[in-house]
């Protein structure tokens, strides 16, 4: 077991080792989409690479998740066949999100010896995800477009 501080450096450890391995610039939180964001998770169990949809506005919310919905075919044909969609995803602090994620099990961020599978899997994932927001971007940003 790990003190909260030894936890949080081995964290930090983590993030560095997998911007030294995998040095590029991600898209993350330049989507050019308000409240859109793509992200990485890692804990003690599992590991997500993730399309969050959180603007303020529920509706915006849900157009953006249908349109993303509605290519869901193509994401999961050529991008990421284990994509999991979740409208309503209710995090701990009672806000309502949408995600679009592919999970990772059986690994640790505490478990050095499983860093490189993290790292090969953030890869691959967020690549693929990238590589699918920037074929269909204009469709998604474009709220006049089947909404």
């Amino acid at each position: 077991m790990f003190s909260k501080a030894e936890a949080q450096q081995l964290k930090k450890e983590f993030w560095i080792a997998f911007a030294e391995a995998y040095p590029r610039k991600w898209m993350l939180y330049d989507t050019k989409i308000k409240d859109v964001t793509f992200k990485f998770y890692v804990d003690n169990k599992k590991a997500h690479v993730l399309l969050e949809i959180e603007p303020k506005e529920d509706e915006k919310r849900k157009i953006y998740f249908e349109k993303i919905e509605s290519l869901k075919s193509i994401l999961l044909e050529e991008f990421l066949p284990e994509a999991v969609f979740e409208k309503n995803f209710y995090q701990e602090s009672g806000k309502i999100t949408s995600r679009i994620w592919v999970e990772l099990t059986g690994i640790s961020v505490f478990n050095m010896a499983s860093w490189a599978v993290i790292f090969r899997f953030f890869n691959i994932n967020m690549d693929a995800f990238e590589r699918f927001f920037y074929e269909y971007e204009d469709y998604i940003k474009d709220l006049d477009i089947n909404t």
